[in-house]
């Protein structure tokens, strides 16, 4: 048993060497990652259409990478925004890994880009654990999924930078309890900010693009307790030098899906660019 935890706890710290090294470099490029968790079915895709299809009307540079065990469907919604839009297929693993995400941006991720969204596999549990270099870390809950989430999953939620509640225009509904679930996620993550979403009614929108851009331009985010303890190996604080907005091409990247199963080829489709109504 103890060399099952010492093997663990080698690979987190070996994760985390490297999470800190693509940190580094992404953001001495100007580059700023915004990794996002969850549960399978929480509106994850459809909250991030809205906000990178935004960042096309307002000329962000911004690009998504979205992993799922199998199937490239959200990499295709997310590819209507117009951004450019890469799958990762993780072939039955459940999470990235610094280092896997530092592979598949070799060579695709252009160099102007401002915000990279890394849609992570739907999933509470082995997500949670890895660090992904990234600078701010958001866990979305839906109000499906019951008020006491955040005690079911408390690393996840612990170690959170922002919480994002979505699908509220069904809140009433489903009888969504929205104070119990505030207090449920100060429980865990003392003085954490939630925000209320709806990519259907567009409340919210916006919100997530307007902090990931913040914390580019040197904003601070929130410092989990959690990752404050050695215990987790995790250490989210980092801070980001002012570097000027560019003046970047609305057709930046064309809105192509690439996908890449692992085995060192990456495909290219065309993306689907209407607009959304």
């Amino acid at each position: 048993m103890c060399r099952v935890v010492d093997l663990k706890q080698a690979v987190l710290a070996k994760n985390d060497e490297t999470a800190h090294a693509l940190r580094t470099e992404l953001t001495a490029r100007g580059t700023t990652v915004v990794n996002l968790l969850s549960s399978p079915g929480s509106g994850k895709t459809a909250l991030l259409e809205r906000e990178l299809s935004l960042a096309w009307q307002r000329k962000v540079p911004v690009a998504a990478l979205t992993a799922d065990l199998a199937t490239e469907n959200d990499a295709v919604r997310l590819a209507r925004s117009g951004v450019p839009v890469k799958q990762v297929l993780t072939d039955g693993l459940c999470h990235l890994e610094a280092g896997m995400l530092g592979r598949h941006l070799d060579g695709w991720l252009a160099d102007d880009t401002r915000l990279l969204f890394v849609e992570n596999v739907g999933n509470l549990v082995c997500p949670a654990s890895y660090d992904l270099g990234e600078s701010l870390r958001v866990v979305l809950a839906s109000v499906t999924e019951g008020e006491d989430k955040p005690l079911k999953y408390p690393t996840a939620f612990g170690l959170a930078h922002l919480v994002v509640v979505t699908k509220t225009d069904i809140a009433v509904a489903v009888e969504f309890d929205e104070e119990a679930f505030r207090a449920h996620v100060q429980q865990v993550n003392p003085g954490v900010e939630v925000v209320l979403t709806s990519a259907r009614s567009g409340v919210g929108i916006g919100e997530l693009l307007e902090r990931a851009l913040a914390v580019g331009d040197g904003a601070g985010v929130h410092e989990p307790v959690m990752a404050q303890q050695p215990a987790h190996g995790h250490h989210h604080h980092h801070h980001h030098d002012h570097h000027p907005d560019p003046d970047p091409d609305p057709d930046h990247g064309g809105g192509d899906v690439e996908h890449d199963h692992g085995d060192g080829n990456v495909h290219t489709h065309p993306a689907v660019t209407t607009r959304p109504r």
